[in-house]
């Protein structure tokens, strides 16, 4: 699969709207993906819940429909369910009618992508850290007290998502810890989407007295040497106001902004 030409972002964000969202495999081990009209969607597995992973909605009675649509759909199964929101995608006022049926937005964050070839994949690992990936249930059992102590929230759907890839299907992600002696300090994955030319990084949580020493960008880099190793062509990270700046500097390119906005299931809902 050939890559965009450097610099193209309107190519390079029509590529991943259409690699990653529009013809979106399953990503996790149980997981099946649904095309209802105009609206693409995923049953999680292990994992539970659900996510409405791409729409075209050209008017506004066309999103209210849709809505609607999926409510009904993952109320009946019993589930709770994310709809994720891009700035570009339509009508322009979805995210308004997503709150108004019931959504609660969650904190936006950065669409970021790089071009692996471009990028220094070199880790410069901090004086005492090592780097191990992990394999069994005690290293992702590490994983979770990591995440839940930068992270906070559930950690359980994460937890048996992890769990389920390692047992089932355990080539398409690298869950990493970086210990300071045989402490973990920071926690994250890498997961690999065959046939699109996209790797994705999520986590990177470090705990505090370990920010500021260059773990975060050690793994940036460590991961899109396992991602350029794997055959993959750009990194893809949904990035927080705070690990922006560190991938703008390290050379990623903010495509458009995405927002969560989850449905929570309660058996008092009609479905």
């Amino acid at each position: 699969m050939s890559a965009t030409p450097a610099g193209d972002d309107d190519g390079l964000l029509a590529r991943y709207d259409l690699r990653m969202r529009r013809e979106a495999a399953p990503d996790e081990p149980g997981a099946r993906v649904e095309r209802a009209g105009r609206v693409v969607r995923q049953v999680n597995g292990d994992s539970g819940g659900g996510v409405v992973l791409w729409s075209d909605l050209a008017s506004a009675a066309d999103a209210d429909a849709a809505i609607a649509e999926q409510l009904a759909y993952f109320g009946a199964l019993g589930r709770s369910f994310e709809w994720k929101l891009y700035a570009h995608d339509r009508p322009a006022d979805l995210g308004e009618r997503l709150t108004a049926a019931g959504f609660e937005a969650q904190e936006p964050e950065t669409l970021m992508v790089a071009e692996i070839a471009a990028l220094d994949r070199r880790p410069v690992w901090p004086a005492g850290t090592t780097v191990r990936r992990v394999t069994d249930a005690d290293g992702v059992r590490a994983v979770i007290e990591v995440h839940g102590a930068v992270f906070g929230g559930d950690q359980e759907p994460l937890r048996r998502r992890l769990l389920a890839q390692l047992a089932r299907d355990p080539e398409r992600v690298r869950v990493l810890l970086v210990l300071a002696g045989e402490r973990p300090v920071c926690a994250a994955r890498l997961e690999l989407t065959p046939g699109t030319g996209f790797a994705s990084l999520w986590g990177g949580g470090t705990l505090p007295e370990w920010r500021g020493k260059g773990v975060y960008r050690a793994l940036v880099a460590h991961r899109a040497a396992l991602a350029a190793e794997a055959g993959y062509h750009y990194l893809q990270v949904d990035a927080s106001d705070q690990s922006r700046p560190v991938l703008e500097r390290l050379g990623f390119t903010a495509l458009t902004a995405t927002t969560p906005y989850i449905h929570t299931h309660s058996a008092a809902s009609p479905a």
